[in-house]
């Protein structure tokens, strides 16, 4: 059913992508004399441009995945990435996209952004798509579908089944949002990028990598839909100094892991602590860094904890969330100064 010539916006078929300098000449590691790109000739480590394929770091994140570094695209934050979906499949003020709240916000941002029409379908009350009301909801000018799993806000990883019914039946692209895929014990979908043509994977190096900071979001799909994105990114949108800072993290992959055992430990704490809190009433099952939180009255709790220097996120806005709270996990300290908090409060 699905047609990747059908999606892509007709002024980005045609369209010839700006060739720089390092796009013309690639270094094959040869001492040079580069007098080609107009830059400043003085060295201080940031004095000429990053490579705008970023192939060392694309090369090692491939091989972690077990796919082409053809499959891959880089973006300045995951944002960057899902704002380049938007631009390259969704004509403005005539495509839809389709959402599932509650989740990430930033999908809708984008749709006001971008002038597209985000046609939300509500999770049910487990947390799960309602696979039936989202294909019906589907027409002729629905591009994209996105899914969180692991979910935010709700933490929850949404079920494989379900997943491969969407993509099975929707001729469109759908973007599965792995933000959080690091926490959770399920596997990536990356394992099955090559049974679905229409299949888009995003994920980051802002959560377990704890590299929030250096924005570097990453995008996984076929080698046609990447060769796509590449036609319309900016010709240097990954600094040269977040390329080095992210190369030296994804290689160091042994503190990587041992950081997220440690927040899973702390975590299943934090959760063990509020079983012990009367005015929490219900908590969620998570597969990611946080976890939500149903108390009696989100927003006089989080205006207290407030007072005691501890900032959470009140998630009591947001469809199925009503009178909830998202708890990052900290360090020990950190949560143990929270439960301390939660304790006091009257």
């Amino acid at each position: 059913m699905f047609s990747l010539d059908t999606i892509i916006r007709e002024n980005i078929k045609g369209l010839q992508p700006y060739s720089s300098a390092r796009d013309e000449y690639v270094s094959d590691g040869s001492t040079m004399v580069f007098l080609d790109a107009n830059e400043n000739p003085y060295n201080n480590g940031v004095n000429r441009y990053p490579d705008p394929q970023q192939r060392s770091l694309k090369t090692v994140l491939a091989e972690q995945r077990g796919i082409a570094s053809e499959n891959i695209l880089l973006g300045n934050g995951s944002d960057e990435v899902l704002d380049l979906l938007f631009r390259a499949f969704c004509e403005p003020n005539v495509d839809a996209i389709i959402s599932l709240p509650p989740t990430y916000g930033m999908y809708k941002v984008l749709c006001n952004i971008n002038a597209i029409e985000n046609k939300e379908v509500l999770l049910t009350k487990e947390f799960q798509p309602d696979v039936e009301a989202i294909l019906n909801t589907i027409t002729e000018t629905t591009k994209i579908l996105f899914i969180c799993s692991p979910n935010n806000p709700t933490g929850n990883t949404i079920s494989k089944s379900k997943i491969s019914e969407l993509l099975t039946n929707f001729k469109g692209l759908v973007v599965i949002d792995e933000a959080y895929i690091d926490f959770s014990e399920d596997e990536s979908w990356v394992r099955e990028l090559a049974n679905y043509p229409n299949l888009i994977i995003t994920q980051t190096l802002s959560k377990a990598y704890g590299m929030a900071g250096i924005r570097l979001g990453i995008c996984i799909a076929s080698k046609e839909i990447i060769a796509v994105l590449n036609k319309i990114k900016p010709p240097y949108n990954v600094n040269e100094l977040t390329q080095k800072k992210a190369l030296e993290r994804v290689i160091d992959k042994k503190s990587v892991a041992t950081e997220v055992q440690n927040i899973l430990k702390e975590r299943d704490a934090l959760i063990r602590a509020l079983q012990d809190i009367f005015y929490v009433k219900e908590i969620y099952a998570t597969n990611a860094n946080f976890v939500l939180v149903k108390v009696d009255d989100a927003t006089k709790i989080y205006n207290q904890l407030l007072e005691k220097g501890i900032v959470v996120r009140n998630r009591t806005t947001q469809a199925l969330c009503e009178n909830t709270l998202r708890f990052t996990i900290g360090t020990t300290q950190e949560n143990n100064a929270l439960i301390k908090a939660l304790k006091e409060l009257v």
